[in-house]
């Protein structure tokens, strides 16, 4: 009997009972109770990288617009202010510098303490907003919106006559219209840019809807 299995030989034996190398390997990871580390699964808070571009773009839409709206302020104060308006186009537009206790174009003078605070509401809003943009358009609306917000509620916050009571300097005065100026503007062309995304169904996360 021997002698038949030394002729026949003897089958190999796996090393473990079945299983390869890259088993036992998994299975040692088991055997300490431990499971091989995962990648934790993106957060939806999380922005995303085009939703980073479009906040950027957002802020630096903002920021273009209080600048050049905080410039032509410094200088309308300092070389318009207390002097004959200038006219510009003729009389259909001209530069005469104003104070604005109200709201744009002026209205509601009685109220400037709660266009104060309407304007601090948006920008929060806004910001709360830039958190899940994925639309170009809305973020340059949304930027002009926010600069203008800005623009206006630094003059309330730190001109005269006091602290969130102060008024706007206005100096765009086209003919048998209200007197305006820069941040106005801002705002105006981000409400219309607003609507007409509105009607076109576009949201801010960039999804399309149809009702």
């Amino acid at each position: 009997m021997a002698e038949a299995e030394r002729i026949i030989g003897t089958p190999d034996i796996p090393e473990a009972a079945g299983a390869g190398p890259e088993q036992s390997d998994s299975d040692s990871g088991s055997k300490d109770g431990q499971t091989p580390p995962t990648a934790d699964p993106p957060s939806e808070d999380e922005p995303k990288p085009k939703g980073r571009r479009k906040i950027a773009v957002l802020f630096g839409v903002a920021l273009f617009a209080y600048a050049l709206d905080f410039i032509s302020k410094m200088i309308v104060v300092a070389k318009l202010e207390h002097h004959e308006p200038i006219d510009v186009v003729g009389d259909l537009l001209r530069f005469n510098a104003i104070r604005n206790a109200g709201a744009a174009f002026g209205f509601g003078e009685a109220y400037t303490i709660i266009f104060t605070v309407i304007a601090a509401a948006v920008i929060v809003v806004i910001a709360r907003l830039a958190r899940k943009l994925y639309s170009l358009p809305w973020a340059i609306a949304l930027g002009l919106l926010l600069g203008g917000a800005l623009g206006n509620l630094t003059d309330r916050i730190f001109r005269s006559p006091g602290l969130f009571k102060g008024a706007v300097v206005d100096f765009i005065a086209p003919k048998n219209f209200a007197v305006f100026n820069l941040a106005d503007s801002a705002i105006v062309c981000g409400g219309i840019l607003i609507v007409l995304l509105s009607f076109r169904g576009l949201d801010p996360d960039g999804t399309v809807h149809k009702d």
